[in-house]
């Protein structure tokens, strides 16, 4: 069986309540004595029960964290933020992955909810988030990060400048002489894909064309069809603007050394190193992760105050994709 406080108490030689000060790290303990009970609990390999502590706090040290993709770059740099954060305040992160289903958002949700997590940050896969009410009215703090809640819900929200970010990228293929650019976006019923979008169509104004546009998700035979049908136009587009990291990379794919200018949203691993570096709008996960933790835990601590929604910049890096003139320049 498990070894008990009462068994380390008495290798210890000493009391019940001296065991439990030095597990909790309470004061009131003779440093010698407190050694000797610290010598015991090694010995006899004790661990605290911490069922019975949360019965006595009411709280379980945890938060839940539900993502889209957790193998997805951008969303493990935000989910080690956030546990960065939670094991500064003494938290376990509890963590799943929604894929973009509602279904399993909301079965991650009420899983962590049923384990009595303190707090909730959700990257939301739907818009229907009246699941949450009950858990929001009996006190349980939640945070939204890199998108939304649905209708009805006012809860702390941290996201990045998706349509700035896109404005940016269009313009800046702009100076560089463009004027036919196709935008290769996401799902449109995904808000980041959305607001990309439209943060693409304001930049164009009067020169947005729809056949430029595609959105759908990642996929390289699709990518590539959509691509060949787009380049086959009789204005064909000189310059691309991809919609996020994994279209990114599904692009290069599909080019194949085709000589078109290129920004991507998000940045990526090894973007630096190709011939020519890849020009990106990048945005902070790390950042968005670490914003959204401290949000959460400041309510923890007791905040009452309104829902704070912000939004977090994003910056253009220039490798030299997005900086070449249209060919016929």
């Amino acid at each position: 069986m498990r070894p008990t406080m009462k068994d380390v108490a008495s290798a210890a030689g000493v009391a019940l309540k001296t065991v439990s000060r030095v597990v909790n790290g309470e004061p009131g303990v003779n440093p010698a004595t407190a050694e000797r009970v610290r010598a015991a609990i090694d010995a006899l390999g004790y661990s605290r029960n911490e069922s019975a502590r949360v019965l006595r706090q009411g709280r379980t040290s945890t938060v839940g964290l539900v993502i889209e993709d957790i193998s997805d770059p951008f969303y493990s740099g935000l989910g080690r933020a956030v546990e960065q954060v939670a094991i500064a305040h003494g938290c376990l992160l509890l963590s799943g992955s929604s894929g973009e289903n509602p279904e399993r958002e909301r079965e991650l949700v009420r899983t962590f909810c049923a384990r009595r997590v303190d707090g909730l940050i959700v990257v939301p896969a739907g818009d229907d988030h009246s699941y949450l009410r009950p858990e929001l009215d009996a006190g349980t703090p939640a945070v939204f990060v890199d998108r939304p809640p649905g209708p009805g819900i006012d809860v702390d929200t941290v996201l990045c400048d998706n349509a700035g970010g896109a404005r940016l990228a269009v313009a800046h293929l702009r100076e560089a002489g463009h004027r036919r650019i196709a935008f290769l976006g996401d799902s449109p019923s995904i808000f980041t894909a959305a607001e990309r979008l439209k943060g693409y169509r304001a930049a164009l104004g009067g020169l947005s064309d729809p056949a430029l546009v595609s959105m759908r998700a990642p996929d390289l035979a699709g990518t590539v069809a959509d691509l060949e049908r787009m380049l086959g136009l009789p204005d064909p587009p000189t310059a691309l603007f991809t919609g996020n990291g994994r279209l990114t990379v599904t692009t290069l794919r599909a080019l194949r050394g085709r000589p078109l200018a290129l920004v991507g949203f998000d940045d990526f691993e090894l973007a630096d190193l190709l011939t020519p570096g890849v020009t990106v709008i990048a945005q902070d996960p790390a950042g968005l992760g670490r914003v959204a933790s401290e949000l959460l835990f400041r309510r923890l601590a007791g905040d009452r105050g309104p829902a704070q929604h912000l939004q977090l910049p994003v910056r253009l890096i220039a490798r030299g994709s997005g900086e070449q003139a249209p060919s016929a320049a």
